[in-house]
């Protein structure tokens, strides 16, 4: 039997399915554009507004979602790490949110994505073929860099508005 801190109510279950719906809606939207996307701006905005198990939960059945979408690929098991490593990392700027933090963080995380995504290529076709895989797509992290940044500089602030009140978060008073 599961104790009372570790049940999850109805509200935070629907909640979570909305979130997770919202990932899947932006990043099939922009799925045209290459390395554009909206998921790492909402990560981030999850990992403040919202209770770090609600958060993480979201984003792996975001994760889900594209499997089930797109087939389960090993991009799918990459982003099993990926996605839920943004959400921690993203879980310190809850004290002092900012556009511009949120920008940095969104940005790095882009620009080091596929450094990330080469981990499982180094480990299973060795350091060279993983480190080769990495180099041979920093064009596209850099376009995803500059996208989530500015992503991020526009949206932050109302999306944030918009997620506050969703989840009761309260930004800390400057």
């Amino acid at each position: 039997m599961n104790s009372p801190s570790r049940s999850i109510s109805a509200r935070e279950l629907a909640v979570t399915a909305l979130l997770a719906a919202i990932l899947l809606a932006a990043q099939v939207a922009l799925s045209f554009l290459p390395n554009i996307e909206l998921v790492s701006l909402l990560l981030i905005l999850y990992a403040i507004c919202f209770p770090l198990r609600q958060a993480l939960m979201a984003c792996w059945v975001f994760v889900l979602l594209e499997g089930l979408l797109y087939g389960f690929g090993s991009w799918w098991v990459m982003y099993l790490y990926i996605w839920p490593l943004l959400v921690l990392l993203a879980r310190q700027l809850q004290r002092h949110p900012s556009s511009i933090s949120a920008a940095l963080l969104s940005g790095g995380f882009g620009l080091s994505f596929g450094a990330l995504c080469a981990i499982p290529y180094a480990l299973t076709g060795g350091f060279a073929y993983g480190i080769s895989w990495w180099i041979s797509g920093i064009p596209f992290d850099i376009a995803h860099c500059l996208g989530n940044a500015a992503a991020a500089l526009v949206l932050f602030r109302p999306l944030l508005k918009v997620f506050s009140r969703l989840s009761g978060y309260r930004p800390p008073e400057k």
